[in-house]
C-alpha cells in the first residue's frame, strides 16, 4: 500500500497527467485529488513508520487534536483553489511544487486522524471520525458546487488556444464536478469502515454486558438451609 501510494503521488506528476494539468482545469483537478487525497490515504494505509525506525512518541502529536488537524487539511486542499493561488502555481515551477509537497503533507495528515497506521493506535471513536469524513465532504461539496454552477471564469491563467471547443468556463466547470465527484469515493470508503468499526464496537460492548449480567451472582431465592418459616 505504501509503495502504491508513492506510485500514485508519482504518476500524478510525472505520467502525461502532469503536463495535461497545465493545459486543462479538470485534469489538473484529478491531479489534485491523486496528490492530496488517494496517495497518502494509501501511504498512511501501508504504515511504514516502523521501517523508518519512527516510534510512537515521535508520531503521538499527530493524533492529539483531530478536529484541528482535519480543519486545517481542508483549509491547505481548499485555499490552493482560491483564484490567486491557482493561478500562481499554474505559471510557477517552484509555487508549483510548494502546492503539491503542502497537498502531501495535508493529506498524511488527514489520514492519521481516520485509519489506525501501525505503530499509532487511534485514540478518537469510529463516530467521531465518522463526523470529521461527512465535515470534508460537505465543505468539498460546496466548492464543488461554486465550481459547477458558477457563471464566471475563476482561473484566467487557463485562457490557451487549447481550448478551442471547451471554454474556460466549461473546463472549470468540468473541475468542480471532478472536486465533487471524487473525492466522495474515498469518503465513502472511509466512513463505511468507521461506521462498521463502530457497530462492532457497540456489539461487543453490548455482548460483554450480557455477559457480565450473566455472570453476576445474583440474591438467592431459597435459603441455602431448609427452615421453619
Amino acid at each position: 500500500m505504501f509503495q502504491l501510494g508513492l506510485a500514485v503521488i508519482a504518476a500524478a506528476l510525472l505520467s502525461p497527467m502532469g503536463y495535461q494539468s497545465d493545459v486543462y482545469i479538470w485534469v489538473r483537478a484529478l491531479q489534485e485529488l491523486l496528490i492530496a487525497v488517494v496517495g497518502p490515504g494509501l501511504i498512511v494505509l501501508g504504515a511504514p513508520w516502523a521501517a523508518f525506525r519512527l516510534g510512537t512518541r515521535r508520531l503521538n502529536w499527530l493524533l492529539a487534536r483531530p478536529v484541528l488537524a482535519v480543519i486545517a487539511a481542508n483549509v491547505v486542499w481548499l485555499g490552493w483553489l482560491l483564484p490567486g493561488l491557482y493561478d500562481a502555481a499554474h505559471g510557477s515551477a517552484f509555487v508549483a511544487l510548494v502546492e503539491h509537497v503542502s497537498f502531501v503533507v495535508a493529506g498524511l495528515l488527514f489520514w492519521f486522524q481516520l485509519i489506525s497506521s501501525r505503530p499509532l493506535a487511534q485514540r478518537t471513536s469510529p463516530i467521531r471520525r465518522f463526523g470529521l469524513v461527512v465535515g470534508t465532504a460537505a465543505a468539498f461539496t460546496v466548492v464543488g458546487m461554486v465550481l459547477v454552477f458558477g457563471s464566471g471564469v475563476f482561473y484566467p491563467g487557463y485562457a490557451n488556444s487549447a481550448h478551442h471547443v471547451a471554454t474556460v468556463l466549461d473546463d472549470q466547470q468540468l473541475s468542480g464536478a471532478v472536486l465533487w465527484m471524487g473525492i466522495l469515493l474515498p469518503l465513502m470508503v472511509a466512513g463505511v469502515a468507521l461506521l462498521m468499526e463502530w457497530f462492532s464496537n457497540e456489539e461487543s460492548a453490548e455482548l460483554t454486558a450480557g455477559l457480565d449480567r450473566l455472570l453476576a451472582q445474583g440474591p438467592r431465592g431459597w435459603p441455602s438451609r431448609p427452615g421453619i418459616r
